[in-house]
């Protein structure tokens, strides 16, 4: 299934720019990024889970958030995108 990960940490600290970095690097191995704080990432229900775990335990709850968006298998009838597109889709192959 897609799911729409999108963070807003706090970084006026320094603790709050390392829980940024940490939370780019664990999404980023999940999926790809499509703006700044937003990443698609295409997860079975255990990824989807263990994923939320890993988020939820880098992130300071008093000051910031998390949101997921489940868009499901046929999520390709959800996304209509207009302007720039960064990189390979979250469901394609990348060869290097």
């Amino acid at each position: 299934m897609l799911v729409l990960i999108t963070y807003d940490v706090n970084t006026e600290t320094a603790a709050g720019r390392a829980r940024l970095r940490k939370v780019a690097k664990q999404c980023v191995n999940y999926g790809r990024r499509v703006q700044n704080s937003v990443f698609e990432c295409i997860l079975d229900n255990a990824q989807c889970i263990m994923l939320k775990s890993i988020l939820t335990d880098i992130i300071d709850a008093e000051v910031d958030s998390l949101r997921f968006y489940y868009l499901g298998n046929k999520y390709q009838t959800k996304i209509e995108h207009v302007g720039v597109d960064r990189g390979t889709a979250a469901d394609q192959v990348l060869i290097m």
